[in-house]
């Protein structure tokens, strides 16, 4: 009795045979526990679905039922209540009598019993390191970022940001345990409350720094990105060759964001190098054999590429190095010659070979390479063998989940990260390119807006390009077919557009991953071509989203144009 009520002392003070009862009941429960859970035999644990990471635990009459996946050194102290879809970080600490509601009850007819009326489920997603408070309610819909606090006795309704302490019913913002990059202006950086709620939603009349002129913050970002254009290609220049970041080696795809950059940014080539003089480059480095672009030696020279359908290391070029020279006036001097071989057959068979259901991200890129080298033949007049693009895109709309809209499985380690990001890459080198509707279009915004809510990818310290970019394009996507959803859509398109422009660093460009407090020291952090090419493309999308993409001044026309390349 003790230990169920005070689990965090049962594997330093059990006995063999206290301990043995334990797993023994945790094998007859047959969910997924990490080593050294403790489930108490007086709790109600009656889950579709259960995922405890190590060390977490459940204590004495905590009632527990839908889906619950918790990292580790969870703690659900005594008579708490978690219920619905629910997914809880690492270290997250729930105090007793606290309930997390991931559902909640319609009442849209008056004329049925409120309890014979269908159930809606949105789900609660909870950061790492969050500490609720006892007596705490929690309710459907709701984000918590990593690092906050939510005081004893707050009612959570709408999302909280990370590091945040919140308090109160409703809960707002009471100070910061950890403050925002950046810092807030205001009394959202004081101790009291703010005028605010926790989404970032204000009162007409307030500033952008607490609701955002999103359309004026978008005409200024845009601004100051072309003036300090030429200063980021320069420091990105290096003997007569681009490279990603000050100090790194010279890559293909380096030449080819500056390329875009400039196209983005200042409406012509990079002027480091006559614009012939890149195309010259970019046409010698393409294999003749295979019509692949080989990656470059860190010495000088260049890999040959392998024979087949795809070099892993030459298979992006086949998009970059095209649209870099789709985007100078140029192309490929010969056909993508693997792809103009392959039959039907082999197309399937490959489409086969990927894993769609561990990692169809990369499933997804083997697509869009496939597909843009299809694109680029075609222009050239290399049609293929009979049936093998008819193979593509059968193989593509035979296999899409109805459910989803996508391709490929969710995984309890990541949730829809890889269906998400794998449907971006594979619509994006086919039915985008090729101007072809979406099947499942309504699916594909449902199941891009619940990925959205997954603390682990929205969160602002947590965002990187290509996460955003595989929210925002499937989104926009899917917009050209249906208004399913729109409003959501496009406030979702807002706060992330909110975010993006914060990730700017002056002089120096987006890096590939979001910079924060936490995550200084991290190479993806510091500001390179890659992440400025891929987060310009990410701030289009979104501000044609939000309805002020105007304000920019550029539209993407290489490897992310919205428009269908032919």
């Amino acid at each position: 009795m003790r230990f169920d009520y005070s689990p965090w002392l049962f594997w330093s003070e059990a006995d063999e045979d206290e301990q043995k009862r334990q797993l023994d009941l945790q094998d007859g429960l047959a969910y997924d526990f990490g080593e050294r859970c403790f489930v108490s035999a007086l709790a109600s644990v009656q889950n579709d679905q259960l995922t405890l990471g190590p060390g977490s635990y459940i204590a004495a009459g905590a009632y527990l039922t839908g889906e619950l996946r918790a990292g580790r050194d969870c703690t659900m102290n005594p008579y708490t209540v978690i219920r619905g879809s629910i997914v809880l970080g690492d270290a997250v600490r729930i105090g007793a009598h606290t309930s997390l509601l991931g559902f909640n009850h319609t009442m849209t007819d008056p004329d049925v019993e409120v309890h014979r009326q269908p159930l809606t489920s949105r789900g609660i997603r909870i950061g790492d390191d969050v500490w609720i408070g006892s007596h705490v309610v929690i309710l459907d819909g709701v984000t918590v970022g990593d690092r906050a606090v939510v005081a004893a006795g707050a009612v959570v309704t709408r999302d909280v940001p990370a590091g945040a302490v919140v308090g109160g019913n409703p809960a707002r913002i009471l100070k910061w345990r950890v403050p925002p990059a950046g810092g807030l202006s205001g009394d959202a950086a004081s101790t009291t409350q703010p005028k605010s709620d926790l989404s970032g939603k204000a009162a007409e009349g307030e500033s952008w720094d607490r609701r955002g002129d999103v359309a004026g913050a978008v005409a200024g970002f845009a601004t100051r990105a072309r003036e300090q254009a030429e200063a980021i290609l320069d420091r990105c220049f290096v003997d007569g060759l681009f490279v990603d970041r000050p100090g790194e080696a010279p890559t293909v795809r380096a030449q080819c964001d500056a390329v875009e950059i400039a196209d983005l940014l200042l409406g012509e080539a990079p002027r480091h190098l006559p614009a012939e003089a890149q195309v010259r480059r970019l046409r010698e480095w393409q294999d003749p054999d295979t019509g692949m672009v080989g990656a470059l030696r860190s010495g000088g020279g260049q890999e040959r590429p392998e024979p087949g359908l795809f070099d892993e290391a030459a298979g992006y070029h086949v998009l970059c190095v095209g649209y870099a020279l789709d985007l100078l006036g140029s192309r490929f001097p010969e056909p993508v010659r693997v792809v103009a071989a392959a039959g039907a057959e082999e197309i399937v068979a490959g489409l086969e070979r990927q894993p769609w259901r561990t990692s169809a991200w990369s499933a997804g890129h083997w697509v869009d390479i496939l597909g843009t080298a299809v694109h680029w033949n075609r222009a050239m007049g290399e049609r293929g063998r009979p049936g093998a693009t008819e193979a593509l895109f059968g193989w593509l709309l035979a296999h899409a989940d109805p459910a989803t809209g996508m391709w490929g499985s969710g995984r309890p380690v990541d949730g829809l990260l890889q269906p998400v990001n794998g449907f971006y890459r594979a619509a994006r080198g086919t039915f985008a390119q090729f101007g072809l509707p979406v099947p499942y279009p309504e699916r594909v915004v449902d199941t891009v807006l619940t990925h959205a809510a997954d603390v682990r990818v929205i969160r602002p310290e947590r965002q990187n390009a290509c996460n955003i970019l595989d929210i925002a394009h499937p989104l926009w996507l899917a917009r050209q077919q249906t208004a399913h959803r729109a409003d959501e859509v496009a406030g979702l398109a807002r706060g992330l557009l909110r975010d993006a422009l914060g990730h700017w660093t002056d002089g120096q460009g987006f890096g590939f991953r979001a910079p924060h407090p936490t995550t200084t020291g991290d190479p993806a952090t510091v500001p390179g071509l890659q992440g400025t090419e891929m987060w310009l493309a990410v701030l289009w999308y979104l501000a044609d989203l939000a309805g002020v993409a105007e304000g920019l001044g550029y539209r993407p026309r290489g490897v992310h144009r919205p428009e269908p390349a032919g």
